[in-house]
């Protein structure tokens, strides 16, 4: 299993935290998903190979911005 941590800017509640985990557990492939709006990250487990620009597509698809 693969393990991402993404910097993550405009996550500022639990709600936030909730759409962005939401979202990528829709992502074939995705295995947990914890998202930290007080550090601002979220850590992506991967049961398989997946493009980390499919993962931060999705969560700017949503009105995130994923820090490069």
């Amino acid at each position: 299993m693969k393990e991402l941590e993404l910097k993550v800017n405009g996550m500022v509640c639990n709600g936030c935290e909730n759409r962005v985990k939401n979202a990528l557990e829709t992502i074939e492939g995705v295995k947990e998903v914890i998202a930290n709006h007080n550090d601002g990250t979220v850590k992506v487990t991967l049961k398989e190979d997946i493009d980390v620009k499919v993962i931060e597509q999705k969560i700017e698809d949503i009105g995130f911005e994923v820090v490069r």
